[in-house]
C-alpha cells in the first residue's frame, strides 16, 4: 500500500513512514526493540522521559541506543531521486506556494502544506531562497513561528527559516526583519523540543556573521534562553544550545552576559554528563575575568577539565588545556592553586601518548 507525504504528492511505500510522525523518514534509526523510527521523532519521545519502545512497549537500554538504518535511508533516497526525476504535475509551483504562504486568507493547514514543500525545495535551491526573502515571505514565516497551538507549523517554519539562513546575504537581512524576536520566543517557549533545538540552530547559523553576534547577544533573553535550554533541555536541545553559545561567545560582550546568566556552573555540569562541546564554551568564557573568577569559585571545575584531558577528543584536550592555562596566568595565587592540577595534566598527556604509541605498535 502507498501513502502520500505532507510535503509532496509523491507516493511512497508505508514502510518509509515513521510510526510516530507518520511522515517519510529523513534519518531512520533502529531501536533495540528492532523497530525503526525517524531520529527526530524518537528523540522527542526519549526527551519526554519515555524509556520504552513506542510500538512494542518493551524497555529500552539506558542510555537508549539509536542505530542508523543505512539500508532504509539509501532505499528512501533512491526512491525519492527516481520520483523527482519524473514530471510531477501535482507538485506545487514555488510561486503558488509563496502566494499561499503570504496570503492572509490562507488557513494554518494551507500554510503548513506550503511551508513543508518550500522546506524541501529550498534546501538546495539558492534561487528559491533568494525569491523567498525578496517576496516578503519572511514575515509570513515568522508569523507561523509565533503561532501558538500549531506545533508542526512552528517546527516546519523554523526549519524553513534555517534554510533561508544558509546564505550569508540573508543572515543580516533576516535579523533586520525581526527574526531574532521570533527565534528567541521559540527558544524559550517552543511547543516541542524540536522547536527549541531548531531555534538554537538558527541562532548558530545567524551568528556566523560577526555583526549578528553583537545584535543577538544584546537581546535580553537570547543568551539566558540558551543557558536555560542547556540546563533543562534534552540531548539534542543541550547540544544545540552549547553550539549556539560557542558561536555567540566569540564576541567578548557575550562572554560576560553568559557568565552573568550562570553559564559556568551549567557548562561544568554538562561537561560531567558527557557534553564535550561545553569545554569549548568554557575555553571562551575563560578569556574574560568574570568567567575565570566563576571557574575558580565553582568546586570541581579543574577536576572536570583534567578529566577531558585524560579521556576527551583532541579538540576537547586543546580547549581544556587552554582554559587551565588562562586560569593559571590570571594570577600567581591561582597558578599556585592549580599547580597540582597541571602536574596531573602532564601525567595524563604522557600516559595518553604512551597508550597511543602502544596501539600503533600493535597495529604495525
Amino acid at each position: 500500500m502507498a501513502t502520500t507525504t505532507n510535503a509532496t504528492t509523491t507516493h511512497y511505500p508505508d514502510d518509509f513512514k515513521c510510526p510516530i510522525s507518520l511522515e517519510i523518514m529523513s534519518e531512520p534509526v533502529i531501536l533495540s526493540s528492532g523497530h525503526t523510527f525517524d531520529r527526530s521523532s524518537i528523540q522527542r519521545w526519549l526527551d519526554a522521559g519515555h524509556r520504552t519502545c513506542p510500538i512494542s512497549k518493551l524497555p529500552l537500554s539506558d542510555p537508549p541506543s539509536l542505530i542508523p538504518n543505512h539500508a532504509l535511508r539509501s532505499l528512501i533516497s533512491s526512491y525519492t531521486t527516481l520520483n523527482l526525476s519524473k514530471p510531477n504535475q501535482n507538485r506545487g509551483d514555488p510561486e503558488t506556494l509563496i502566494s499561499n504562504l503570504t496570503s492572509k486568507s490562507s488557513s494554518p493547514e494551507a500554510k503548513l502544506v506550503s511551508i513543508e514543500q518550500l522546506c524541501q525545495l529550498s534546501k538546495r535551491d539558492f534561487e528559491l531562497r533568494k525569491r523567498l526573502t525578496e517576496s516578503g515571505a519572511v514575515a509570513a514565516v515568522l508569523a507561523c513561528i509565533s503561532r501558538k497551538n500549531y506545533i508542526t507549523l512552528q517546527e516546519k517554519a523554523l526549519k524553513l527559516l534555517l534554510n533561508l539562513s544558509l546564505d550569508d546575504d540573508n543572515k543580516v537581512g533576516l535579523v533586520a526583519e525581526g527574526a531574532i524576536c521570533s527565534i528567541i520566543a521559540a527558544l524559550c517557549g517552543g511547543e516541542s523540543a524540536d522547536c527549541r533545538a531548531t531555534a538554537a540552530t538558527v541562532l548558530t547559523s545567524l551568528a556566523v556573521v560577526e555583526v549578528n553576534k553583537a545584535t543577538i547577544g544584546a537581546y535580553p533573553f537570547a543568551i539566558r534562553g540558551l543557558v536555560t535550554l542547556l540546563r533543562e533541555g534534552g540531548g539534542r536541545e543541550r547540544k544545540e544550545a552549547a553550539t549556539a553559545l560557542y558561536a555567540l561567545c566569540s564576541f567578548p560582550d557575550n562572554r560576560r552576559r553568559a557568565v552573568e546568566c550562570g553559564a559556568v556552573e551549567i557548562l561544568v555540569i554538562s561537561l560531567n554528563s558527557g557534553l564535550e562541546r561545553a569545554v569549548e564554551v568554557l575555553g571562551l568564557l575563560a578569556k574574560c575575568k568574570r568567567g575565570r573568577d566563576e571557574m575558580v569559585r565553582f568546586n570541581g571545575c579543574v577536576k572536570s577539565l583534567i578529566h577531558v584531558i585524560r579521556n576527551g577528543s583532541w579538540r576537547g584536550v586543546q580547549y581544556a588545556l587552554m582554559t587551565l592555562n588562562l586560569l593559571c596566568l590570571s594570577s600567581e595565587e591561582k597558578c599556585f592553586k592549580f599547580d597540582q592540577g597541571f602536574r596531573w595534566c602532564c601525567l595524563c598527556l604522557i600516559h595518553r601518548e604512551i597508550e597511543t604509541d602502544e596501539a600503533i605498535n600493535e597495529d604495525s
